[in-house]
């Protein structure tokens, strides 16, 4: 968040739309925004049914500096009102407000989870929406669906001047970036760390530090982000995760993820201080 604007999470709406709020409507997982010349933003209407569309659910999901935002879900196959369109998240980070970005972030999740969530997955009756809380209520057994969030950890393992970047399988470029997986039941984020960098390269850490988190919907994640010291061993391949592997220094780079993600927080914070070291 920037500047004096927060978000204030909350789940009962007000009584009465009598103000303008900010609506964040999704076609599957692509945010419907209105390209401007200066800056895309999302619709900010009294009642969403200003813009005609159809929509198959509602959540309200709090306040943006005092203003109501809504996350709404709508039916594949409609087309945008005029003047209009729909973009996937990624594409509009940089072009929107980046706390709207944020808060759509949220949004994006809040639609993924009321979308999976219609039926109870105990007993397969369908669920109704709980009045004070972000759950799924069973009427028939009485189970409650919250929200879930993927743990995940990703760290930057450092080696004097050097870092260790590994391109992914599942890159579109030749983008190499950080490694990255998920927390396994059982598990410590400290012992995540050490098998995911073993898992997959064969390098052994120490040291592990704290660095940030980030909310991470594409979808459900959360990134717990650390660093790490270089322990032993040699780069070796043992899955079919990556493609390849190596250590970098800060004049031989190659394609690093975009600045939206936590991964090139981690890495521009490596160069920084090693760009301050003496």
């Amino acid at each position: 968040m920037t500047g004096s604007r927060r978000f204030t999470s909350d789940v009962v709406a007000p009584k009465e739309r009598l103000e303008a709020a900010w609506w964040f409507a999704f076609q599957s997982d692509k945010i419907l925004v209105q390209p401007e010349p200066s800056q895309t933003t999302v619709p900010y209407l009294v009642d969403f049914a200003e813009l005609g569309l159809p929509f198959l659910r509602q959540n309200y999901i709090g306040r943006l500096d005092g203003r109501h935002c809504y996350a709404v879900e709508l039916p594949e196959g409609i087309t945008p009102p005029k003047g209009m369109t729909f973009e996937g998240l990624r594409r509009i980070y940089g072009r929107i407000d980046e706390d709207l970005f944020s808060v759509a972030g949220r949004a994006v999740q809040i639609v993924d989870w009321d979308r999976m969530h219609q039926f109870c997955g105990r007993c397969g009756v369908r669920t109704k929406t709980h009045p004070t809380e972000r759950a799924k209520e069973c009427p028939q057994c009485g189970a409650l669906h919250f929200p879930r969030l993927a743990p995940a950890v990703i760290v930057l393992v450092e080696r004097g001047r050097e870092i260790l970047l590994a391109r992914a399988r599942r890159f579109p470029t030749a983008m190499y970036s950080t490694i990255a997986g998920f927390v396994e039941l059982g598990e410590t984020l400290e012992e995540a760390v050490v098998r995911e960098v073993r898992e997959e390269t064969g390098i052994s850490v120490k040291e592990i530090r704290y660095f940030e988190s980030q909310p991470w919907p594409f979808p459900r994640s959360l990134m717990i982000g650390f660093t790490a010291t270089y322990a032993g061993g040699q780069i070796r391949l043992s899955d079919e995760e990556n493609v390849d592997a190596g250590w970098f220094t800060a004049d031989n780079l190659p394609s690093l993820p975009d600045k939206i993600s936590i991964a090139r927080k981690l890495i521009d914070s490596f160069l920084e201080r090693k760009r301050m070291a003496p």
